[in-house]
């Protein structure tokens, strides 16, 4: 078999990836072993593993313990809507995007005070240490975990009020801008940012993702007449899911 001029395992990894997207190798199907792929390609043990490896990385194969390597089921990705513009309606917006999409969406959250990081801290706008209230979600679609968010609120904004708590109190559970205007803060201005990286042990476990999964990160941050007055890292498997927005045209 003539390859060109990529390293030997990277050409081996590309051909069996091949197979595996045109259907030649289907999902649940063993992968080749290492001795075959080694005698198929006239490659080394070393080259047949690192192969293997690759294409683990990228999430088209999975180990299971005492039985072989396995094509996995791919997903068809399913759509995160998001929006500069939402209808003032009393619901979280979470809730909004899920119901326009016709999924079935819930979520559950976590809030507690805690000392700006110097990363919370720089988003902010504040100094290190200062006392925010941290909100952790774990968004659901048909009760499988599909996203989930840290928020950071500056305790110097909403302490001592009646929306200090996001998910409790008369507007528990609505967005950041109806939050903020209740206590006379008008919210003018929201940056979101997109990247991706390598999901944490932590966040795969909670999204039932495999060690080396790449997800999608949006950092959010929501200003007032300039300063902000909410930051959010939103994380989503990348496998899974595609982040949509719907922009108006002025």
């Amino acid at each position: 078999m003539t390859f060109g001029e990529q390293p030997a395992y990277l050409r081996v990894a590309s051909d069996l990836r091949q197979q595996i997207v045109n259907g030649a190798l289907p999902p649940h199907t063993r992968l080749p072993s290492q001795a075959r792929i080694r005698e198929e390609y006239g490659v080394s043990d070393t080259v047949a593993l690192e192969a293997r490896k690759v294409l683990m990385a990228e999430g088209l194969v999975e180990g299971r313990s005492g039985s072989g390597t396995y094509v996995r089921e791919r997903p068809v990705p399913r759509r995160v809507s998001r929006s500069g513009y939402r209808r003032p309606s009393g619901a979280n917006p979470f809730r909004q995007e899920q119901s326009e999409e016709g999924a079935r969406g819930t979520w559950e959250s976590s809030s507690e005070q805690d000392g700006a990081s110097p990363e919370v801290a720089a988003r902010l706008g504040i100094q290190l240490g200062d006392r925010v209230m941290r909100t952790r979600y774990v968004f659901r679609d048909a009760g499988e975990a599909m996203m989930l968010s840290t928020s950071w609120e500056p305790l110097e904004v909403t302490g001592r009020t009646p929306v200090m708590l996001p998910e409790e109190g008369p507007l528990g559970g609505c967005g950041v801008v109806e939050r903020m205007a209740a206590i006379d803060v008008v919210v003018d201005n929201v940056l979101e940012e997109v990247g991706a990286r390598p999901g944490l042990a932590e966040e795969l476990l909670a999204l039932g993702g495999v060690p080396g999964h790449v997800v999608m990160v949006v950092e959010r941050t929501y200003y007032a007449s300039g300063r902000a007055v909410e930051t959010a890292d939103v994380v989503v498997p990348a496998d899974r899911y595609r982040i949509a927005y719907h922009l108006p045209v002025k």
